[in-house]
């Protein structure tokens, strides 16, 4: 059982736990796979950008979000026999802004700021969190994204650079997210504890995150459960 008494810092990943990026990615390219008579369920939709957006985080160099994005959309169209447009390209990052936080979320954070710092560890680009952050409603102390890090997770390269920018040693930092491929494995491997946010539990298919498995020191539906968990009363 976690004593959450020992924490001092918790850091959480961004889209998927806080940000409701399937929804988002769904919006991107559902209007893009009608327009070329690409007939796919929301589920196999998911699943094929899980596939893909890995392989464009993996490819030599470091290269920005937005590159990545718009490299999973080339892929879409390789995959589905389609030539994206210059706009279509564009379609995923250009989205983002508009992402919204799950319902629980901001609340959740809220309630959370009162009794802890509170950090983002981001496979993101600086100015594109930024129009993230805005939704989130909480300033916090440590921003850490993959631009920043010049590494994508699952490399534990970028929890090595969160660490060390938070400057709290490991046992003190408590790491949330909904990902297992992208978070749980490195957190737990990098001395993290890790709680896992199973938000797709239930739901048809694996969704946008590659399916993984790893122990996670605790599991719960949502960021709701959390505060009840922790015997928080909500903000």
């Amino acid at each position: 059982m976690l004593d959450f008494n020992r924490f001092e810092v918790l850091s959480f990943d961004c889209y998927g736990t806080l940000i409701d990026w399937e929804k988002g990615i769904l919006g991107a390219l559902q209007p893009v796979l009608k327009a070329h008579n690409v007939d796919l369920t929301d589920a196999q939709t998911l699943e094929l950008y899980a596939e893909l957006e890995p392989e464009a985080q993996r490819e030599g160099q470091y290269v920005e979000y937005k590159q990545v994005l718009r490299k999973v959309m080339q892929e879409f169209g390789n995959r589905l026999g389609f030539t994206p447009s210059e706009s279509e390209l564009e379609c995923l990052a250009s989205s983002l802004k508009d992402w919204l936080p799950f319902p629980d979320t901001v609340p959740a954070l809220k309630t959370l700021k009162k009794n802890f710092r509170l950090a983002v560890i981001s496979n993101i680009d600086d100015d594109l969190f930024a129009f993230s952050a805005k939704h989130l409603q909480v300033e916090f102390c440590w921003i850490i994204t993959a631009e920043q890090a010049k590494s994508y997770k699952p490399s534990q390269r970028i929890f090595e650079y969160a660490i060390e920018k938070i400057g709290y040693p490991p046992e003190r930092i408590l790491h949330i997210a909904q990902s297992v491929y992208h978070d749980i494995i490195p957190a737990k491997a990098m001395g993290l504890s890790a709680i896992w946010v199973n938000r797709g539990k239930g739901q048809q298919g694996f969704g946008a995150a590659r399916p993984a498995s790893c122990d996670s020191d605790l599991e719960i539906l949502d960021l709701k459960s959390l505060i009840s968990y922790m015997g928080l009363e909500p903000r």
